[in-house]
């Protein structure tokens, strides 16, 4: 009988160790079952993913920058954009570059937005001149990089004549209206690349004459 006694002793062990588990088990099910439920969310949202898109580096402005400005470092951020949104002609060499039209903060960079150096350095025969147009409402129609004819009229004699052809447009500065008002000046002014036989047929025609432009490209 004290030998039965003995070999039933490990098997109430085991029995008395499985409840005190199941009491612990019990007594924990709330937090047991949050964080099952924590894990299979974390599963969830990694299977659901996508996988990693390749993105492409683009230059925007920190901050709102008017037309004229030359870039400078304060001027540039890069940010990543997904490879198939990164906007079209996007500049990443504008530092140091002339601004050829207003330019919002967040706003990128593109080749559209610069004045373009190549139109007057590839060509030796022309020159960057500004010219005021007197049509403000024309003007607001061209954007750099289009190609316009320049016509001086003649208001008094009513007469009116080419004075350049095919000139491309480098930049359209913006000035406030209380500026043009204390000088006296009408219109827009308007930067072209203009041949250097031209000049100063131009210069003359815009020192007497009303300029006007002939959208050709």
């Amino acid at each position: 009988m004290a030998l039965s006694s003995d070999l039933s002793v490990p098997g109430d062990r085991r029995t008395r160790l499985r409840r005190a588990v199941r009491r612990a088990v019990l007594a924990r099910r709330r937090l047991l079952a949050a964080l099952c439920a924590a894990v299979a969310v974390v599963a969830g949202v990694q299977a659901a993913r996508p996988g990693e898109r390749p993105t492409v580096a683009v230059t925007v402005a920190a901050h709102d920058l008017a037309s004229g400005t030359v870039l400078t470092r304060a001027d540039l951020v890069v940010r990543h954009f997904p490879a198939g949104v990164a906007p079209a002609g996007s500049e990443g060499r504008a530092l140091g570059r002339t601004l050829a039209a207003p330019v919002r903060r967040g706003e990128p960079v593109t080749d559209v937005r610069l004045v373009g150096p190549t139109l007057v350095s590839a060509s030796p025969d022309r020159v960057a001149l500004p010219v005021r147009i007197a049509d403000a409402d024309a003007v607001a129609l061209l954007r750099p990089g289009d190609h316009i004819d320049l016509v001086a009229a003649d208001p008094r004699r009513g007469t009116a004549a080419y004075v350049a052809i095919d000139v491309p447009v480098l930049a359209l500065p913006l000035s406030s209206g209380r500026e043009s008002a204390a000088s006296g000046l009408t219109g827009r002014l308007v930067v072209v690349a203009a041949a250097s036989a031209d000049v100063g047929r131009i210069a003359g025609a815009a020192a007497t004459d009303l300029l006007s432009v002939v959208l050709t490209g």
